[in-house]
Order: C-alpha cells, then structure tokens, then sequence
C-alpha cells in the first residue's frame, strides 16, 4: 500500500516524509526562533531569473576549431585555462553516438556525411521513442499503480502522444501548454486529451476515508503538493515545494506563492475522459452505467446467496455481454486527464469518516496553511503566478479561466520564458553531454550549481526560442558543433579537466537499461520495431518490443528495472543514476534475457552463409559494434571455436561472452 507521502526542503533538497506531522515538525523547526520573520533579508535572486543576454561571440586563438558558435564559447573557457580540444572522434565513433543519442538504437545506416547522418536520424519514428523516455522520466510515467487507484490500463495514451510530439517537432511551449491545459487550447478536440497525461497519471495517495477529515486533509495537500512540484521542477527547474511550510529558504518564491499555485490544482480532479466527439460517447456512457447497475446487482446477489445463484449470475452476467456487444466503441480507451473541479475535504453525512466533496466546473482559491498544515489556515490566496515573474502592469498574472491550468500554462512559456527554455535547453544539452551546463538540472535556484558557461547557455537559449522552440533544431546545432564531434580518449583533459567541465573531450557514457537492452535484441536480430500501444511485462519471454513499452509499476517495480537504475516512475527524475554493482555483472552473465539473444546471435552466427570461420567471426563484430575485430579478437575467437564450427552451444556461449562485454554497454 502507497502511503500518504509529503516533501520538506532539508538544504533545498525536496525529501519525502511518511506522514504529515514530521513535515510539520521539519517546518516548524526551519522556522522557529531567531530572526523574526519581518527582519529576515529577501533571498537573493538567482541567476536564473535574469532575461536573457545577447553575448557576442567571444576571442579564442585557434579560429579554426570551432564549427558553430557553440565552439567559441566552449574554445574560449578551454583556452582560458591553458586545455585544447580532443581530437575529432572517427567516423565509426561518430556514427554510433549519433544514432544511440538521437534513436537510442544502433547504427542500421552509417553512409553519408555527419549532418546527412543527423537529418536521417531526427526523421527516424525512432528519435521520438528515444527522446520521449527522457521526457517520461520527468513526468512520473507509469502503465500500472495499485488496484485501489483509479485505472492507467490507458496510460500508454500518453506516451505515444509524447513520442507523437518529439517526432512531429512540436513546439516546446505548446508542448508545456498543451500537457496543462490542451482542452482550452483552440483548435484542440477530444483526440488530444491525452497530452493531459502529464497531470492525469500523477501520484495519488491512499485515503482511509473512515478517518477524519483533519487527517485526509493533510493525504490532499500532499497530493496538490506532488503537483507543485513536478510543474516546478520540471518546466522551472525550481523546488517551489519548499515554499510549503514558509517561504522558500534560498529562492525568492513565497508561501503565498506556493499556495496560489496548489489553488490550480485544487481546482482540478483526475478523471478518465474519452477521445471521442460527444455523438460517439453519449451511448458508450449509457451503456457503461447500464453494465455498472448490473454489475452492482451481480456483487448483491452474490452476497445474498439464493437457491439459484448460478442462474441469477448467469443472467446477468449475459446482459453484461449482451450491452457491450451491441454497444459500438464500448472498449475504446480513455485518456487519464484532468476535469474542472473544486475538492473540498468535509466531513462525511453520517457523521463518521470523511466526504471527497467535488464541486464540478467551479474553482478554489486555497488558504494559506501555517507551516503547512491544513488545519490551521490563514488568509485566502487568488489563485496566481510567480511573483518573482511579473507580468506586464507589474502583479503576477491572476488566473481566473476555470482552474487556471491555462494562465500557467502562458505565463510558464511567457513571463517565464526566458528560465523555461533554459531549464529544457540544459536538459538536452546533460542528454547529449553526460554532464549539464547547469549539472543541477531541475535546480536552477540558489542552491543549484552555477552554470559553467554561462554566456553559451543564453546563447543557445536565445537561439532556441528564436527558431520557434525548436528541439529539432537545438539537437542539429549541438550534434554538429566540435565540441560534440570530439574524441573521449584525452589523456590531458583527464588529468586536468577530471570532471570534463570545460568539455575539452567527450565523456565516455554507460547506455540507460533501455538502450542497453535494445541494442541487445538488435544485434541478436529479435528486436520487434513496432511503435505505441499498450505495454508489455518487460521480463516476458515473448516480449521482443522496445523497452519504452515495458510496463512501468509504482507499486512493484520490476526487480529487472531496479538493479539497472531505472528510476521510480512515482517521482520526477531529471538524471539516470549510475552504478557499477555485482547483481548487474551476474545479470548480464545468467539472466534469461542474455541467454535468450546469446541462442538467437548464436544461431545466425551458424547459418551465415559464409563458410570461413573467421569471416563469420567477422560478422559478429560487425553486427555488434560496427567494426571488424583486431587480430587479437579473431585469435581468441578461433581458438574458442575451432573444432566446434558446428556446435549450437559453443556459438551461443561466444555469442553471449560478446554481449556481455563493455562494448556493448558503453558508448565513446
């Protein structure tokens, strides 16, 4: 069972407690004795907050390096510190680190020029796959949540709208307005509902509704709290929760602020909504609640127990199958979104336990709760943005349509436009990189790290707005800049830029679990490349699709997922945790999974047509890391197979030593 869970800012790091009252404990002590409030000096603004500058190219000495203005920036701190660029990486090098960043996949293709090479792979159905998983991380995507939540069995509505949207180049503001609020946006139907997935598969929290409500209200405010949150972190790059309980510590973001924002969602219930024009799910309504009410009948009768149960189930358990067979579109999916709604937390009818009171179509401005407590509120607060983001009379904006998912939405991508694009511009940048201009990249308050490149970064960020928040077009600019195209083997750079932070080489990165994987099926030949769609238990012997359409659980997370640090799709993730650990070395050498590629790459291996052994030794260097082997591979490979050229096994077991080996799990 999920608990009720809640953040506190500990140093400015969001922590998950277990109950309300040691937030209010934490909070309480944050804010105890010392400077009264009123005295206490303003946190400072943070860089981030500043408009964006229009630097001019700076000087550098080897004017030939750079490709793009990129590189002058990068060349220029390099050349500051007495470092020169790695050199250019080979073409092979190149070709694989391209296709695994843009596709997550190998190389299918490796002919034509590096930026024939890049505009091949961004109109690959593949680069949405790979660029949504990176996106799903942030949004705390799940497939599956406890049977005592509502339903995501159509969860998978979302990612494919996500993949759907990276592939299509939308926009990156009408990607952030149309996950908040698409059903304002004009020109927006029913088939578009499930961009609301961002909202609509948010982590909810058991409510034993037998309790009072002084107790469920504290389960709610830490579920609006979850909302805050995510949309601070992920589209601001601040932790706007730490303003819960006071005003946040480090950031010029206030309680006041905090509680105009959870206002929004307060105003806001999670609802399955169909994708469907009214005509075509008017009768599907109908019929649902029909085969409810029969439902409900069958759970009485079975509880009654009369002499003719079996016949009375029977009957009605026909008229179920009756109903949706006759009733058109009666399976069709729903999107898990979001509907207008004010949620008051009352105390039940009966006196006992306590009433989820919706109050649909309306909004509510929240009070303001004293070191975070909902039962001890103060005055109300309108629904708002950010006061640190003024809009043009110089007051925040107000949202006053419906919730006001809209004017976030517009303000996010307007008033905060110039801090949006540079938290999503660092986020591509740390996916391609390994490692952040900002390496704090949902922390771009005071207590994150600076920016190393301060100047690039507005650059970049000022460029990508000007082509109209083009992801594609930030990708090209990255993936053909020198400093993308550089070697990872730098021995001075090592030595003297341990931590690469001056980028005067590329870092040499492990692959995620879903490339990984993927890149295994692939050389065994069993990858299954259909997109979308419902997912699949990600450990099914039958399960051959990408690993994007492996379940996700918030409750059970596969054993398989966690030893390869696949994080948990309850909580917003900004970067992949790397560890080296023995379960992953005894997974690569026994689990199922590699023993099933290493059978099938054994058994193509063997039925190659070509009849030399090491032409076909050959063939697997080739299949896996696009190269032939060094004499030193062949000998060992000749030694192992000579005399068993024929022998099923002894071609699984090389085919398995290959799999497991480095090469496949990293990337140069």
């Amino acid at each position: 069972m999920q608990a009720a869970r809640a953040w506190v800012c500990i140093q400015g790091v969001p922590v998950r407690l277990c109950s309300l009252l040691l937030l209010s404990a934490a909070c309480a002590a944050a804010a105890a004795p010392g400077v009264p409030a009123a005295e206490k000096p303003a946190p400072p603004v943070p860089w981030s907050f500043a408009p964006l500058a229009r630097p001019a190219l700076p000087a550098v000495k080897d004017r030939a390096w750079p490709r793009n203005r990129i590189d002058w920036f990068v060349l220029a701190e390099m050349e500051a510190r007495g470092l020169t660029p790695a050199p250019e990486a080979d073409a092979r090098t190149l070709a694989r680190r391209l296709a695994f960043d843009l596709t997550g996949l190998p190389p299918q293709e490796m002919a034509g020029s590096h930026e024939a090479q890049i505009t091949r792979l961004l109109a690959s159905p593949h680069y949405g796959e790979r660029w949504g998983r990176h996106w799903l991380d942030l949004a705390r995507y799940v497939d599956e949540v406890p049977s005592w939540l509502d339903s995501t069995r159509y969860s998978y509505l979302y990612r494919d709208w996500v993949v759907r949207a990276f592939n299509e180049d939308l926009p990156y503001d009408q990607f952030i307005q149309r996950q908040l609020a698409v059903d304002y946006l004009p020109g927006s139907g029913p088939a578009d509902l499930p961009a609301l997935g961002f909202l609509g598969l948010s982590p909810t929290y058991f409510k034993e509704l037998q309790l009072p409500p002084e107790l469920i209200k504290g389960t709610v405010a830490d579920e609006w709290e979850e909302h805050v949150d995510a949309v601070g972190r992920t589209f601001l790059g601040l932790t706007l929760a730490c303003a819960r309980c006071h005003d946040h510590k480090s950031d010029p973001v206030t309680a006041a602020d905090y509680y105009a924002l959870a206002g929004v969602f307060a105003s806001v219930k999670l609802e399955e909504r169909p994708i469907v024009p009214d005509d075509i799910w008017a009768p599907v309504a109908k019929a649902r609640a029909a085969v409810a009410a029969l439902e409900k009948q069958v759970a009485e009768v079975k509880k009654a127990k009369p002499a003719d149960l079996a016949a009375q189930t029977a009957a009605l358990e026909e008229k179920i199958r009756r109903i949706q067979q006759q009733t058109p579109h009666y399976h069709l999916p729903m999107a898990n979104a979001v509907t207008e709604a004010a949620l008051y937390v009352v105390a039940n009818d009966k006196g006992v336990g306590t009433k989820m009171d919706y109050k649909m179509g309306a909004a509510r401005d929240l009070e303001l709760q004293r070191r975070g407590n909902p039962n001890d509120v103060g005055e109300v607060v309108p629904r708002r943005f950010l006061s640190a983001f003024p809009a043009r009379d110089g007051q925040p904006r107000r949202f006053t349509t419906g919730s006001g998912r809209l004017e976030l939405a517009q303000a996010l991508t307007e008033e905060a436009a110039a801090l949006t694009a540079r938290v999503m511009v660092n986020r591509v940048w740390k996916w391609h990189f390994g490692r952040g201009l900002v390496d704090t990249p949902s922390e771009f308050g005071n207590l994150g790290e600076a920016p190393s490149h301060p100047a690039l970064l507005d650059d970049l960020t000022g460029r990508f707005i000007a082509h109209g928040w083009s992801l594609k077009w930030l990708h090209r600019e990255i993936l053909e800049s020198a400093t993308w195209r550089q070697s990872s083997l730098a021995p001075e750079s090592e030595r003297r830029d341990a931590e690469n932070v001056l980028y005067s080489r590329m870092n040499r990165r492990r692959l995620e679990w879903e490339a990984w994987r993927d890149a295994l099926l692939t050389a065994a030949g069993t990858l299954d490349l259909s997109t979308g769609g419902p997912a699949l238990a990600i450990n099914a012997p039958e399960n051959r699709r990408r690993s994007l359409y492996g379940v996700s659980n918030r409750q059970d997370m596969d054993p398989m997922l966690r030893i390869h640090d696949v994080p948990d799709p309850g909580a917003h993730s900004p970067w992949r945790t790397e560890t080296l650990t023995p379960l992953q070395g005894l997974f690569a050498l026994n689990a199922p999974l590699l023993q099933q590629q290493a059978d099938a790459l054994g058994r193509a291996l063997l039925a190659a047509p070509a009849a030399a052994l090491p032409e076909r030794v050959r063939l697997a260097y080739g299949r896996l890391f696009q190269r032939p082997p060094t004499a030193r591979e062949t000998g060992a490979a000749l030694r192992f197979l000579t005399g068993r050229e024929q022998d099923p096994a002894a071609w699984s077991q090389y085919a398995h030593a290959l799999l497991a080996s480095n090469e496949m799990l990293f990337i140069d």
